[in-house]
């Protein structure tokens, strides 16, 4: 498998949290292509294909999402609960990355189906740590399963 079928789907709406994630994936040499939306609606639209994300050259489904609860227009975990609903992608693995510690959040989070759940570092080398960790384990380490119908 190439590097360039293990893209990143990041749902981030801040800015600043983006910008952050670019330079930690930099600076961890995380090779893998990133694309970023900033709403729960546009992560839906990215995942189904719909325009303008219908060229998947352009927009591959992800090998991994990192999804940010505290959304517009549709939260995080609508997002997840919809994504788990949707039998050619629902196996796409789905970690959490949101500034959110309520432990109801946590438990609706797996409860809905997300592979992990972490709070996002305060500080850049926490964040660092933390996508350096992500990229061994889920985009070296883990075996992925077809994301296709069986």
């Amino acid at each position: 498998m190439n590097i360039e079928d293990l893209g990143v789907l990041v749902v981030e709406d801040d800015s600043t949290d983006v910008l952050m994630i670019r330079r930690a994936f930099k600076k961890a040499q995380l090779l893998n292509p990133l694309h970023f939306v900033d709403n729960g609606d546009t992560a839906v639209d990215y995942l189904s294909g719909r325009p303008p994300y219908d060229d998947r050259r352009e927009h591959p489904l992800p090998a991994l999402i990192l999804l940010d609860l505290k959304l517009p227009r549709r939260s995080g975990l609508e997002v997840l609960e919809w994504l788990r609903s949707q039998p050619g992608l629902r196996r796409i693995p789905v970690v959490v990355l949101t500034s959110s510690m309520e432990s109801t959040d946590v438990r609706k989070a797996y409860d809905l189906g997300c592979n992990s759940y972490l709070v996002k570092p305060v500080s850049f080398e926490g964040l660092l740590d933390a996508v350096k960790a992500l990229g061994v384990y889920w985009l070296i380490l883990n075996r992925k399963p077809d994301t296709e119908v069986a």
